[in-house]
């Protein structure tokens, strides 16, 4: 594939700019916000890379477009999707920085740092046993490239390791994988339960009021995407202690409205979709991999499936 003009837009323009220009590459480049761009410019592009779909991106013609983040579900829900266009998405960090994200989370929870704080503002001397990592039951939904680095850390640290994906087939780093839907058996053993999932058609409300019903006594993170979750049957589940705690970085609505619950919610804890930032440089990099690739006619490893979504 030929690619002679590239569009970037998005809120990291001018730093990718800076990078791109630094590389020296062939293409002729055009950077700007994604609200700016115009029909001409979609237009004048062989190629896209953004977080999402630009202004007036139901009318254009790419070649190939480039997500800027892991997730690819603003695009393919943007419209009808042209089959003749390449989907490709960044893969750099991202699962080094969530199973850092999680293990946080964990490690605070089994060595009790909250109620050790409170503990000393009452001058108070009281033991209380912290747990190892190494008693701990996980199961991760989703086994790719994000699931597959988390199970991998955890069981550095002796965690036992269940993961849940569409196929059900055995992967690395993880002691045991059953195929979604088929996982219910299993929701009582886990101690925590972390959803690296994407957002497709069979995603969307997973985690229902039926599957909340199943789990007992868990932490629950979310690293995935906001709307697998049906925010209030999770809280309903909180309610209930089915859940002990859930921590979210990823909602179905961004930003979380100020009028929202569950900032006041002692047993949610948000984070601004912070697990797995993308840097510009990294940004850049796995940019340039790819377009070598695309060029060369070689299917890249980070190529989107249109049909299973990611």
């Amino acid at each position: 594939m030929n690619i002679h003009t590239i569009l970037v837009a998005g809120r990291m323009h001018k730093e990718l700019q800076e990078i791109i220009n630094q590389k020296q590459l062939s293409q002729t480049f055009r950077f700007m916000e994604e609200q700016d761009v115009t029909i001409e410019d979609l237009d004048w592009a062989d190629a896209l890379l953004s977080f999402g779909p630009t202004n007036c991106f139901e009318d254009h013609s790419f070649k190939w477009i480039h997500s800027l983040g892991a997730g690819v579900d603003r695009f393919l829900e943007s419209g009808n999707w042209k089959k003749s266009v390449m989907l490709t998405r960044t893969v750099c960090s991202f699962g080094q920085r969530i199973s850092e994200y999680c293990l946080s989370y964990m490690l605070a929870e089994l060595q009790h740092h909250a109620q050790f704080q409170h503990q000393q503002k009452q001058n108070q001397w009281k033991v209380v046993e912290p747990k190892q990592l190494s008693t701990q039951t996980v199961i991760i939904y989703g086994t790719g490239e994000i699931g597959g680095r988390l199970a991998a850390v955890l069981k550095s640290f002796g965690v036992r390791v269940i993961g849940v994906s569409k196929s059900g087939n055995e992967k690395p780093s993880f002691d045991q994988v059953v195929s979604i839907s088929k996982e219910k058996e299993l929701l009582k053993e886990a101690d925590w339960i972390i959803s690296t999932m994407p957002l497709t058609h069979e995603t969307k409300s997973y985690f229902d009021p039926k599957w909340m019903n199943v789990v007992e006594n868990t932490y629950f993170i979310n690293v995935g995407r906001g709307a697998t979750v049906d925010e209030n049957a999770l809280v309903e589940a909180i309610e209930q202690k089915r859940i002990r705690k859930a921590y979210i970085d990823v909602f179905e609505h961004e930003p979380l409205t100020k009028e929202s619950s569950w900032w006041d919610h002692s047993n949610i804890i948000i984070t601004p979709h912070i697990s797995a930032v993308t840097t510009p440089e990294e940004a850049v990099e796995c940019f340039v991999e790819t377009l070598q690739k695309v060029e060369q006619g070689e299917l890249p490893s980070n190529l989107v499936s249109i049909e299973r979504g990611y």
